[in-house]
């Protein structure tokens, strides 16, 4: 009687914790960078082609943040997400997402307008954190520094993480979506490849 109420309680105990561990996964945000391709109004889902030619779909819900839109006079957008999506087409985006696969939700969308954003790819060389700076050797041999701005969004392979808590490390190989300010390059998005 006590191996089979003990052989239960294991059972009982490996199927909640693999159910928990669904669970967690399934809550993990992550970040993605790339130009709004397509909008579907009607679904209420749009489309990104990211860096490396790929193309991402995303739902949106009422609860969707918008952070950086403006209109034509350069205010601040502000009211539905619908209204916000119409006519994005060609804008470059960080997508702020949860789940998986064909059923991802966009829970934030950082607009950086058309043309705004670069990319470059390439090996962690030194890190200062202090100053929140990171240097990078491209691929194609060219050294550079990056300030890492403080909401940067940063996809790790354990989730995302804010630019203000980013902890780089020599060696790393990463994709950085960038700004030039003032002769200054500032990383909006850092993904670990």
């Amino acid at each position: 009687m006590r191996s089979r109420l003990l052989t239960r309680l294991f059972v009982l105990t490996a199927a909640l914790s693999f159910f928990t561990a669904g669970l967690r996964a399934q809550h993990i945000v992550h970040a993605v960078s790339g130009a709004v391709t397509k909008v579907d109004a009607t679904a209420k889902t749009f489309a990104i082609k990211t860096a490396d030619g790929t193309e991402e779909v995303f739902k949106y819900t009422a609860k969707t943040g918008i952070r950086g839109a403006t209109d034509a006079n350069g205010a601040a957008k502000t009211g539905a997400v619908d209204a916000y999506m119409a006519g994005k087409e060609g804008t470059h985006v960080v997508v702020r997402y949860l789940g998986k696969g064909v059923d991802k939700t966009a829970i934030g969308i950082k607009d950086f307008g058309k043309d705004t954003l670069k990319v470059s790819k390439g090996t962690v060389t030194h890190v200062d954190h202090a100053a929140h700076t990171v240097g990078i050797k491209t691929d194609d041999g060219v050294e550079a520094t990056y300030g890492v701005s403080k909401d940067a969004a940063v996809d790790t392979e354990h989730g995302l993480v804010e630019g203000a808590k980013y902890t780089a490390k020599e060696g790393d190989h990463v994709v950085v979506h960038y700004s030039e300010d003032a002769g200054h390059k500032v990383v909006h998005f850092l993904k670990h490849i």
